[in-house]
């Protein structure tokens, strides 16, 4: 059994993590840290996990962290996640960064969007976690930068089409809606349920902090710049993503291509899972699992493809994909510990 520990596990992505990780049949949770409920029991704050996972938080220290563990989540903010991963990597620990300070290959892009970056010699060796596009790279990685849920369920929708250049890459347009769990366990008046309950609506238009993220990736897959729309909602459930995608076919692109396409790019991939014709899938059918349900439709009266990709913010969209992003690294299967079938209803 390999140790690992996690970095700020009192979150939704934290307890994401306990939950997988309790039932991994190859490793097993040396530390919990969490400076907020440090000496606190696991189960006090999550109940549900009793009996599961019995360990008490403990203050978020590299001592900690790296106390016989072989590799390290850390579920914690951006910037507090980069301060802490050198000394990690230092003592020869591996990493899968859940926040946002390791996805961008450019630190003046990160900094634009974010804060001033204080490791950015890390940024060339840290990798994308998206195995779907970077499965070789995870697995010789020392530092890995977990997507962000937006991120996953539009790039993976997008990634066969690019690819092939079958649409106009300058084309796309992505709406996207997200359950209530996406913004975290802290309390804010945005996500209160009076504020939430019976309501649905847009946030962060045209600035939204996954939209460079998508179009990093979306670039690398089309082999020039990329830019794109991106509005994200919220919407009243507690977990989930469904992601729909526009984008303009290139002349003379029809239904077959688009198919063959996406059933080519995802041929070998354990956790992308292609509708039947005319089908559409729901965030429902991947609740609680590492799946991405994709389905599409090409309107040729408008000469345009509509991509419909669902996933679980908590799990596919962060935790899921961080436990199969550690069985790369790790040399488990990629399925390992994420075998089980998603909770319906």
């Amino acid at each position: 059994m390999v140790p690992v520990s996690i970095a700020g596990a009192s979150g939704y992505t934290g307890f994401e993590l306990i939950r997988l990780l309790s039932g991994h049949p190859r490793v097993r949770i040396s530390a919990i840290t969490s400076r907020a409920n440090q000496g606190e029991s696991l189960s006090d704050v999550y109940p549900a996990v009793r009996g599961h996972c019995d360990l008490r938080f403990e203050d978020t220290d590299p001592d900690v962290l790296t106390r016989g563990a072989q590799l390290v989540f850390t579920a914690l903010p951006h910037q507090a996640a980069m301060d802490i991963i050198p000394s990690l990597l230092d003592r020869g620990i591996r990493v899968v960064d859940l926040s946002a300070d390791f996805r961008f290959r450019d630190a003046s892009v990160y900094e634009a969007w974010y804060q001033k970056h204080s490791a950015p010699h890390l940024l060339g060796e840290a990798v994308y976690g998206l195995p779907e596009l970077h499965r070789e790279r995870i697995a010789n990685a020392r530092l890995v930068g977990n997507p962000g849920c937006y991120s996953t369920s539009v790039i993976l929708g997008c990634a066969p089409l690019l690819q092939a250049k079958l649409i106009v890459a300058e084309s796309i347009i992505a709406d996207a809606k997200s359950g209530v769990s996406g913004a975290g366990r802290g309390l804010s008046l945005t996500t209160h349920y009076c504020e939430v309950n019976d309501g649905f609506r847009a946030y962060k238009v045209a600035e939204h902090r996954h939209t460079p993220e998508i179009e990093q990736e979306l670039s690398f897959l089309a082999g020039k710049p990329v830019r794109i729309n991106f509005t994200p909602h919220l919407v009243p459930m507690s977990r989930g993503i469904l992601s729909t995608i526009y984008a303009q076919l290139e002349p003379g692109v029809n239904e077959q291509h688009v198919a063959e396409a996406f059933h080519a790019f995802y041929a070998s991939a354990r956790f992308v899972r292609l509708c039947p014709s005319g089908h559409f899938p729901t965030t429902l059918q991947v609740r609680g699992s590492n799946y991405c349900d994709l389905a599409w439709k090409v309107d040729s009266r408008t000469g345009r493809v509509i991509v419909i990709s669902v996933i679980d913010n908590l799990t596919r969209g962060a935790s899921g994909q961080a436990v199969c992003n550690m069985n790369l690294m790790l040399g488990f299967p990629e399925d390992c510990g994420l075998e089980a079938a998603p909770w319906q209803p």
